[in-house]
């Protein structure tokens, strides 16, 4: 007897479909799973045997052979053992013919039959949205991410015999739904505010340029000068995620395995901070099946990167791409595969090894040589890619103890109205941050004046600035014009945007 189903499996961020088919036939009991499968899928035999047997159905007695087509797509994961049980008790005949035509099935599988949760749901949801399937059968604690895509009809089970009795017909299910309207509603309560941080009106202000613009940012300072506490106060001025946006943010961590059970939506800013000792693949993606990494896993939010220098310095080489085109690209044997990475990078570090060069309450132990040679832990191409490089030095007692600066409401109205006129700026053009204008947007948009033409001529003379720093500088510039409301860019938007230029100075 011969049974069918549908499952998907995510490659990349996207889903693919894969046809489950189970055969019986006579011979010694065996059952077999051919199709390119990996070693937990090939485990899934004896999941599914415990599973059937002790949700009370017999197992078929005969040779079993299941395939996953198509064969040369390679199967990871356990989410095909739901499909492939429910195929094994189709073809045992103890459900009706044509059962499960029409359903999309993921979920793996307990030894009591219990039904767990999977990755990349909302991937499967959104390929059977567009392919036409419109029931979708997965574990209950992903029915809501699965339930964010509309015109389907999830239903989440939590076990075996549930989902036999509902493709039988014999239970209904009421379909899983998601208000979207009272997730963006929902009122975000953010734990910390710019308002907590004392002092430092510069760095603040290299804060709320960052925000407005999507640019880059690089903060130098000694120990214990604030540099964390700002960063982790970048995602409270940045605007409110779209629903694109949050969908596409979403379905990121849900192939990463990053979703938090029952979350339908992520609608806040992701802010990602990993370690210094993290490899390339963890960083950027990677793995015989690549997955995403950090700076995918940022994507739409902030990546955070303490200790610059302390990175390997080939694990930050490979943030080149993503920085300069949103995207990164991982090749391999089998094909390659592109993940989106469109993050603002907030990177911190110490102006020199033992941290206190140019502080004046603490001595620098380190020699011009060791400065250098730590500061050249960063390649130029790199520092190039940062649009902002700004000082921010230790404060002393009578600053810390004042209050009254703006808090984190305040600044993100003012990005969020920047913002919007740069989408006004440029509506069908997708590059609503001035971060990612080409080059025909910086010939339109940013046009210096005859006397800041003069000063980025003397700039590049006495900095040697390469022609990426100059274009990092116009679109600094661009932003700054907008926080302040002007169409056309003056001198003195040139000039701040020049002054956050630290490390290209002697």
């Amino acid at each position: 007897m011969l049974a069918h189903a549908v499952s998907a499996t995510p490659v990349g961020v996207d889903a693919h479909p894969v046809e489950v088919e189970v055969d019986i036939a006579r011979g010694l009991p065996a059952m077999n799973t051919v199709g390119l499968p990996d070693a937990a899928v090939k485990e899934s035999r004896d999941r599914v045997k415990a599973a059937i047997t002790n949700s009370g159905f017999p197992f078929p007695e005969g040779r079993i052979t299941v395939n996953l087509a198509p064969a040369d797509l390679r199967k990871e994961g356990a989410r095909f053992d739901l499909p492939v049980a429910l195929a094994v008790i189709a073809a045992s005949r103890h459900l009706p013919k044509g059962a499960l035509k029409g359903w999309l099935i993921l979920g793996e599988l307990a030894l009591d039959g219990r039904v767990k949760g999977v990755r990349g749901c909302l991937s499967a949801a959104l390929w059977a949205s567009a392919a036409g399937h419109h029931r979708l059968m997965v574990p209950v604690v992903n029915a809501r991410e699965a339930a964010v895509v509309a015109g389907l009809e999830v239903v989440g089970v939590e076990s075996l015999l549930q989902a036999v009795a509902v493709v039988a017909g014999e239970v209904v299910v009421p379909p899983t739904t998601v208000d979207l309207d009272a997730l963006f509603q929902a009122d975000f309560a953010a734990e910390v505010d710019l308002a907590e941080v004392a002092g430092q009106s510069a760095a603040k202000r290299a804060l709320e340029i960052a925000a407005a613009g999507g640019h880059n940012l690089l903060m130098v300072g000694p120990p214990g000068s604030g540099k964390t506490m700002l960063a982790r106060r970048l995602p409270t001025l940045l605007p409110p995620m779209s629903v694109e946006e949050a969908v596409e943010t979403t379905r990121i961590h849900s192939v990463h395995g990053s979703l938090a059970a029952g979350c339908g939506l992520i609608t806040h800013r992701p802010f990602r901070a990993p370690h210094h000792s993290i490899s390339d693949a963890g960083l950027v993606g990677g793995g015989t099946i690549p997955h995403p990494g950090e700076v995918s896993l940022a994507h739409n939010g902030v990546l955070f990167l303490d200790e610059l220098p302390e990175f390997h310095r080939h694990v930050l080489e490979v943030l080149r791409q993503p920085l300069e085109e949103g995207t990164i690209c991982i090749a391999r044997s089998t094909g390659s595969l592109t993940f989106p990475a469109h993050c603002t990078l907030v990177a911190a570090m110490n102006p020199c090894s033992c941290g206190f060069a140019g502080d004046p309450a603490h001595e620098c132990l380190c020699t011009p040589t060791q400065v250098q040679k730590y500061l050249g832990r960063l390649s130029g191409p790199l520092l190039d890619r940062i649009d902002l490089h700004v000082e921010v030095a230790a404060q002393r007692y009578a600053a810390l103890q004042a209050t009254g600066g703006e808090d984190s409401a305040t600044v993100r109205a003012r990005v969020i109205a920047a913002r919007r006129r740069q989408v006004t700026r440029r509506p069908a053009s997708g590059a609503h941050c001035n971060a990612h204008l080409g080059p025909r947007g910086l010939a339109r948009f940013c046009r210096p004046p005859a006397a800041g033409e003069a000063l980025l001529a003397t700039a590049v003379d006495r900095l040697g600035l390469s022609a990426r720093s100059v274009t990092r500088v116009l679109k600094v510039a661009r932003t700054i014009a907008d926080l302040a409301g002007r169409d056309e860019l003056e001198s003195t938007d040139l000039a701040e945007a020049l002054h956050y230029r630290t490390l290209d100075r002697p």
